[in-house]
């Protein structure tokens, strides 16, 4: 039963696919078919036979509005795939902060001797000889 139920879903998915590849030869053999009543009712210059329009300008004007609404349809699939991939909210990365350990020593001692003190000068030069 499962089994059917997919195959019948891929069945539909693969036909739509086609569908849509097959939009405009599907408009010619829409045109061929039809021809007769196009060029009767449909076509613009029937007022007109001198031209041999043959509703040829029935057709171009059909295949004109179907590239136009392909490009839409592909722009808002480019914005709408733009638009998910900055605003996905899926995926969340956080840094952890790290652990930071503050260990004070008990025996604190500062010795520091200052290089302007008298001591130090007078260490400099009162000093057993360097040997």
């Amino acid at each position: 039963m499962k089994a059917s139920v997919k195959q019948c879903i891929a069945l539909s998915l693969l036909g739509l696919m086609l569908v849509k590849a097959w939009v405009i030869p599907l408009l010619y053999l829409d045109f061929e078919i039809r021809r007769d009543y196009i060029v009767a009712n449909l076509c613009e210059n029937r007022n007109r036979p001198q031209l041999n329009c043959n509703g040829k300008c029935y057709l171009a004007k059909r295949i004109a509005e179907t590239k136009k609404q392909e490009e839409r349809q592909a722009e808002q699939n480019y914005m709408a795939s733009l638009i998910y991939q900055v605003m996905d909210v899926k995926e969340h990365h956080y840094f952890p902060a790290p652990t930071l350990s503050f260990e004070i020593p008990l025996n604190l001692s500062f010795d520091y001797k200052s290089p302007f003190s008298a001591s130090s000068v007078v260490d400099d030069i009162f000093h057993p000889p360097l040997g």
